[in-house]
């Protein structure tokens, strides 16, 4: 893999414009003029990269998508309290409506393209979360001005790379989440590097009925039993552990809360690992030197099956190894515990991370390193 430029390979920045796309997709409550951010991590978080150039000279000009606008101006999806945070944070960084009200940002248009850096001398991208999709503004500019990554991106790419290629041992990857198919890819790829794999969420049903097990009315993939019937083969003949749960919790038949061994009646459907599962769970990750999370342990939304997910939450801050955690709502779940300082690295992207975790790299990736000044 070729080289990604950084920050210092753009030289002397004073007086240029730079284009800074940004992840400023933020989660936002109420409707027209009223929305309020609820949570201004990623605003915040791309800060270090915004000083770093204004700090320099240079005039930030950032880009961001925010929402499903459809390539459509949309007033729910305006960027403007975006906008004022910003404006608060890094007062005189300027910030375009959002990408997405063009077409052409997700169809990769080289007219939008060309549109986005008309007057622009350099382009950052520090938007991992977006990284995985080749949309205009992602591999576009690296066409054709010094490109770079910011620190976020930066960060992000040495710990997840870091992760895939030389981890230290014993390294697990606890996966949660709903569906096996979703994550079938980054499964078998980290069944390469680490030394066993703990599953919850409702994707270890699957695997529970892989092996026989009784799983009730729960949600599962029958599709993918045989899939998982193989990971276990694979598993066990490389010598490494796939970690299920041994009891679970959820509602029975008539929808009353209830705790269940490893086998659920017909009619009960499972939510959560149950107490024995989270103790076991918590007692391989702090055994590890190297822990990835990705993927709630059960509907962590619902305060009678959170605790499995708070265990493990807990664990990942409580344990001495190396932590990281996949974005997505492994992150939220963590903030909810507010235990999201008490772990190594927190990702900015879900699929992002999984993605490079998969393969090893990203269409922004590729596109940085294409880049003049690369």
């Amino acid at each position: 893999m070729g080289r990604i430029p950084t920050l210092a390979d753009l030289g002397d920045v004073s007086g240029k414009r730079v284009l800074v796309r940004t992840d400023f997709n933020v989660p936002m409550e109420g409707e027209g003029d009223a929305r309020v951010i609820t949570d201004d991590f990623r605003i915040r978080a791309a800060l270090p990269t915004i000083n770093w150039l204004t700090e320099r000279g240079a005039q930030v000009v950032t880009c961001s998508h925010l929402g499903r606008p459809k390539g459509q101006p949309n007033p729910k999806y305006s960027m403007d309290p975006v906008r004022a945070r910003l404006a608060e944070l890094a007062p005189g960084v300027e910030l375009l409506e959002n990408l997405r009200y063009d077409a052409g940002e997700e169809g990769n248009d080289p007219a939008f393209v060309a549109k986005l850096v008309d007057g622009i001398d350099m382009y950052v991208d520090d938007a991992f979360g977006a990284c995985h999709r080749a949309h205009a503004s992602i591999v576009g500019p690296p066409r054709t001005l010094p490109s770079a990554m910011g620190l976020l991106l930066q960060k992000e790419v040495e710990v997840l790379l870091g992760l895939r290629n030389e981890p230290k041992h014993p390294f697990v990857a606890v996966l949660g989440g709903s569906k096996i198919s979703d994550k079938l890819g980054v499964v078998e790829a980290l069944l390469r590097v680490v030394d066993s794999l703990v599953v919850g969420g409702a994707m270890c049903f699957t695997f529970l009925a892989a092996q026989g097990y009784g799983i009730g009315d729960s949600l599962w993939e029958p599709d993918q039993v045989d899939t998982c019937k193989r990971l276990l083969a694979d598993a066990a003949a490389a010598g490494k552990a796939i970690h299920l749960p041994e009891d679970l919790v959820g509602t029975d038949a008539s929808g009353n809360f209830a705790t269940f061994g490893r086998s659920l009646p017909p009619g009960a459907k499972g939510f959560d690992i149950g107490p024995g599962s989270a103790a076991a769970f918590t007692d391989v990750i702090m055994d590890a030197r190297t822990v990835f999370w990705n993927g709630p342990m059960g509907m962590f939304e619902d305060p009678r099956f959170e605790a499995g997910t708070r265990t493990v939450a807990q664990a990942m801050a409580d344990t001495k190894a190396f932590t990281v955690v996949g974005g997505g709502d492994s992150a939220a779940a963590l903030a909810q515990f507010r235990l999201d300082d008490e772990v190594d690295h927190v990702s900015t992207g879900g699929g992002a991370s999984l993605e490079l975790l998969e393969l090893g790299d990203l269409p922004g990736l590729e596109a940085l390193r294409g880049a003049p000044n690369a």
